[in-house]
C-alpha cells in the first residue's frame, strides 16, 4: 500500500513476497537511469523491512513514520563524500563498525548506498568484506547507474533488480492525475525518458525547467563561439562535476534530436517544446556533423565515468562540436535582453 513506486511493479511484488516468505537478502543492487526511482524503491524496502504493521511497508507505524521523516536510527542513506559524489573508504570503514552494532529498536539495520559504482577502489574492496561476511541483522542496499563499473565480487553477492524506463502512457497518465496539463505533461514524459522521479520533481519545481532552457541556450550560443570561449566554458565546467553530467546528459539528447530530425523522426524528438530551433539547425547542419557531435557526447560521458580529466574531456568535446550560427528567434531574444539591461 505504502510503497508508492510508479512504473516498477514487479520489483515490489518481487521484494513483497521475500518479505512474505522471509527469503530477504543480505543485499540488493538496484539498477538503471538516474531519478528512474531506484533511492526511492531503496527507501520504501527499508521501511517494509522495519514495519510493525501488517501489511509493510503500512505507512502508519511508528517505525513506517520515522522512516518517512528520514529519522528512524537504524536507516542511513550513506551518500558519497568524495570526488563526484563518490564513497570513500572510510565511510564504509564507518559503516562496517557501526554494522556490528545490534538495532537500536528495528530488526534490521539498513543501509542505503546511492551510486555505489562511484566507488572509489579502495572503498569498493572494503566494502566487499561486509557482504562477504554480513551480520544477520544487516542489509545493504546498493543502486547504479552503471553497474559493470562495479567489481563482480560485490555485485554476485547482492540480489539485482534491473530499474527500467516507465512507459510513455503510464508516466503521463499519472502526471494527469497530480494535475499537469497535458501539454506539459507531455513535455515532462519526453524529457524525463521514462525516468518517473526526475518527471515529478519537474513537475513541483520550475527552476529544473528553467535551468533546462537556459542550458540549451547556452549550448547553443557555444556552436557560434570562438576557440576561446569553448575552452574557457570547458575550464569552468569541468570544476562541477555534478553539473557536467546534467549538461553532457541535456546536450546528447538534443543533438539525438536533431539527428532525428534529419532522417524524418521527429515523433520520437524528446525537446517538443524547442521543435522550430531544432528545424532550422537541421536547415544548417549536415548528418555527419550531427554524428560526429553525438559521437563526441558519448566519448565525454564515457571519460568522464572512467575519471579521465574532467578538463581534458570537455576541451576534446567542444572542439568537435560543429561551428553553426545562433538561430534567429534566439538572436532576437538575446538582442532584446541586451537592449533591456543597457536601457
Amino acid at each position: 500500500m505504502a510503497w508508492q513506486i510508479i512504473g516498477h511493479e514487479w520489483a515490489v511484488e518481487f521484494l513483497q513476497h521475500s518479505l512474505a516468505t522471509g527469503r530477504v537478502a543480505h543485499a540488493y543492487l538496484f539498477t538503471g537511469p538516474p531519478q528512474v526511482g531506484k533511492v526511492k524503491l531503496a527507501r520504501a524496502l527499508a521501511q517494509a523491512l522495519n514495519c510493525t504493521g501488517p501489511e509493510p511497508p503500512c505507512g502508519h507505524c511508528p517505525s513506517c513514520q520515522k522512516t518517512d521523516k528520514g529519522a528512524h536510527p537504524d536507516i542511513r542513506v550513506i551518500e558519497g563524500e568524495g570526488a563526484g559524489g563518490s564513497l570513500k573508504i572510510d565511510q564504509i570503514r564507518a559503516l562496517q563498525h557501526e554494522a556490528m552494532l545490534a538495532p537500536y529498536e528495528g530488526r534490521y539495520r539498513v543501509y542505503i548506498l546511492p551510486r555505489a559504482d562511484l566507488a572509489s577502489l579502495e572503498a569498493a574492496n572494503s566494502l566487499l568484506k561486509i557482504l562477504e561476511e554480513p551480520p544477520e541483522h544487516v542489509v545493504l542496499i546498493l543502486t547504479a547507474v552503471q553497474p559493470e563499473s562495479l567489481p563482480a565480487t560485490i555485485a554476485s553477492r547482492c540480489q539485482r533488480l534491473d530499474l527500467r524506463p516507465v512507459a510513455r502512457h503510464l508516466l503521463e497518465s499519472v502526471l494527469h492525475e497530480r494535475g499537469i496539463k497535458e501539454e506539459q505533461a507531455r513535455l515532462l514524459v519526453r524529457l524525463s525518458g521514462g525516468r518517473a522521479v526526475w518527471a515529478l520533481d519537474a513537475s513541483k519545481d520550475k527552476k529544473m525547467l528553467d535551468r533546462r532552457q537556459r542550458d540549451l541556450d547556452q549550448m547553443i550560443e557555444l556552436l557560434a563561439a570562438t576557440r576561446v570561449e569553448r575552452l574557457d566554458f570547458a575550464w569552468k565546467i569541468s570544476r562541477n562535476s555534478d553539473a557536467s553530467r546534467t549538461l553532457l546528459e541535456l546536450w546528447t539528447g538534443w543533438w539525438r534530436d536533431l539527428l532525428l530530425v534529419h532522417n524524418q523522426g521527429q515523433d520520437h524528438v524528446i525537446n517538443i517544446d524547442r521543435r522550430d530551433e531544432l528545424d532550422w539547425m537541421a536547415s544548417q547542419s549536415t548528418v555527419p556533423q550531427a554524428r560526429q557531435a553525438l559521437d563526441a557526447l558519448l566519448a565525454a560521458t564515457a571519460q568522464l565515468e572512467a575519471n579521465v580529466n574532467a578538463r581534458l574531456a570537455w576541451e576534446g568535446l567542444l572542439l568537435n562540436l560543429p561551428r553553426l550560427p545562433i538561430p534567429p528567434q534566439q538572436q532576437k531574444e538575446k538582442a532584446g535582453a541586451e537592449d533591456g539591461a543597457t536601457g
